[in-house]
C-alpha cells in the first residue's frame, strides 16, 4: 500500500516527519501539510513541539511518545491506525527513527500492515557528516553510545578500529569523557569534527583532530547536543612478502604436487604478484 502524491495524509498511514533541528525555516512545505491535516500526532515531548505545531494550526490530537513511554503507548498508536486514523510522529528536533522510538513504532506499524512513509527532513548526523569535509562516501552511525561499563569500552574500541568515518551522538556532560577515551584508542592526531547548535546561528565545528577539540573542550565549557564525526583507522601496510619467503611458498606448492605454472598462478592470485615473475623464480630456484 502507498499514498499517492497529493492525497495526503492517507488514514491507516503512519508518516515519520522531519522537523527542524534548529533553523526554523527547514521545515517543508510537506511537512507542514502532513502536520496540519493528520489525525494524531505522536510527540517525543508535547511542549516541546506545542509551539511548532501551533504555528501551523495542527488540530490533531497530541501524545507524547518517547523512550520512557514506548511500552505502553506503542499498542495505542498502534490500535489508532487499526482504526483508520492517520498519524504522524515527531522527535524534537529531526528525523524520527533515529536514535528514538520511532524506529520501533515503524517497525511495529509494518509488521502489522500499515503502510510507513516518511517526510524528509533535517538529520544532525548526515548534516555534520556532509559538513566535516571527512569521506561521507562510506560511514557509520553509531548514535548515542552506552554512558559506562564494558558495553560501552567495546564499542569504542571497535569504532577505533574502523576504517570508514564514524558518527555519534554525545551529551554535553560526556563529550570530554569521550574525546579522552578517544585520545587512547585513536591517537590525537586522529581527524574529527565536532558539531553543535547546526543550522542555528551560533553553529560550530571544532576540529581537526581529537587533539585540538581536547584542547578546546578544556577551555570551553561544552554547551548543547553534540554529532561527533571522527575520520577511520588509517589502512595498516602490508608489507611485501621477500624473494626467500616467495621461493618457500613456490616450493610449498610444487610439494604439494602443482605444476610450475599452477604455483605460480596460485601464488600470483594470493599475493597480487605478476604470474611470471614468480614462475622465473621456480626456473631460477632450479638452476641455483
Amino acid at each position: 500500500m502507498s499514498a499517492k502524491q497529493g492525497q495526503e495524509p492517507v488514514a491507516g498511514t503512519l508518516y515519520l516527519v522531519g522537523t527542524p533541528i534548529g533553523h526554523l525555516g527547514d521545515l517543508s512545505p510537506r511537512a507542514k501539510a502532513i502536520l496540519a491535516s493528520v489525525d494524531v500526532i505522536a510527540c517525543e515531548d508535547t511542549r516541546h513541539s506545542g509551539q511548532l505545531l501551533s504555528s501551523l494550526n495542527a488540530a490533531g490530537q497530541r501524545l507524547s511518545f518517547h523512550q520512557h513511554n514506548t511500552r505502553t503507548r506503542l499498542p495505542q498508536l498502534l490500535a489508532l491506525l487499526d482504526e483508520e486514523r492517520s498519524l504522524a510522529v515527531i522527535s524534537d528536533a529531526g528525523l524520527p527513527g533515529i536514535s528514538d522510538p520511532g524506529e520501533e513504532l515503524a517497525a511495529a506499524a509494518r509488521s502489522a500492515g500499515h503502510p510507513v512513509i516518511c517526510v524528509p527532513g533535517p538529520c544532525a548526523a548526515t548534516t555534520a557528516l556532509v559538513s566535516s569535509g571527512l569521506p561521507s562516501g562510506r560511514f557509520c552511525f553509531e548514535g548515542f553510545l552506552p554512558a559506562k561499563g564494558r558495553e560501552r569500552n567495546a564499542r569504542l574500541e571497535l569504532i577505533a578500529r574502523e576504517p570508514r568515518t564514524s558518527v555519534l551522538y554525545e551529551a554535553p556532560h560526556r563529550i570530554l569523557q569521550l574525546l579522552k577515551e578517544l585520545d587512547t584508542l585513536c591517537g590525537g592526531d586522529r581527524a574529527v569534527q565536532i558539531a553543535r547548535e547546526l543550522t542555528k546561528r551560533h553553529e560550530e565545528q571544532i576540529g581537526p583532530d581529537i587533539a585540538a577539540a581536547l584542547r578546546h573542550f578544556s577551555h570551553h565549557r561544552p554547551q548543547g547536543e553534540f554529532t561527533v564525526i571522527l575520520g577511520g583507522a588509517p589502512a595498516t601496510p602490508v608489507e611485501a612478502p621477500t624473494e626467500a619467503e616467495l621461493r618457500e611458498r613456490l616450493q610449498q606448492r610444487l610439494a604439494a604436487g602443482l605444476s610450475a605454472r599452477d604455483a605460480a598462478k596460485d601464488l600470483a592470485k594470493e599475493t597480487g604478484l605478476s604470474k611470471r615473475e614468480l614462475y622465473g623464480l621456480i626456473h631460477q630456484q632450479g638452476s641455483d
